[in-house]
């Protein structure tokens, strides 16, 4: 008797951070799309031109993943450009954890900063968040959740946040309630 295996395919979201923005990091969605499917990844699709890539692989971990699309990147366009991979089950449980009414604010009110690694609120403890008032940032899990009812482009929190002393040796990379909620939907399988 044959027996036959179905390997199961994960879909993960690829967050290149600071492409496309200022005319620096030059990043092809065309070009991007090749070059994954070079690695040998299936599936592939980028979402607007911010650094959002769509893809699966069998097997392999998001860290390994995220090495290998940042060495081919810098192979291939020859700059550096840190990337963070994320599967469908953790974009989609950062969405449901929100701590914030997403349902009844704009989508540019709110953000998520993803991390490479466990956010450590202690990193953060000398933001006196009374200060910023009314806006307001939350930890999740690996993931930073930023109201800013202005927009993140006049938030004082994001750039109080965003100050190389705390987040040093980290990735981040954010992302803005649309776009989060549409990698969701694009990685479920």
């Amino acid at each position: 008797m044959r027996r036959f295996y179905c390997v199961r395919m994960t879909t993960y979201a690829a967050l290149l951070r600071g492409i496309n923005v200022g005319g620096s990091k030059k990043v092809p969605m065309a070009e991007l799309r090749t070059l994954l499917e070079g690695l040998g990844l299936g599936g592939v699709s980028t979402y607007l031109q911010s650094g959002n890539a769509i893809f699966t692989a069998d097997g392999g971990d998001e860290g390994t993943l995220a090495a290998d699309i940042t060495a081919a990147i810098e192979k291939h366009f020859g700059f550096t450009v840190d990337v963070l991979v994320r599967d469908h089950a953790y974009l989609q449980a950062v969405l449901e954890a929100c701590p914030f009414p997403a349902a009844e604010l704009q989508p540019k009110q709110l953000h998520i900063t993803y991390f490479s690694v466990p956010v450590v609120p202690e990193r953060f403890a000398s933001i006196d968040q009374q200060a910023f008032l009314p806006e307001e940032f939350r930890f999740g899990d690996r993931c930073l959740y930023l109201y800013a009812p202005d927009g993140l482009g006049r938030s004082k929190l994001a750039e109080a946040l965003s100050k190389p002393r705390l987040v040093k040796g980290v990735i981040a990379t954010s992302r803005n309630w649309n776009t989060v909620v549409k990698l969701a939907e694009l990685t479920r399988t």
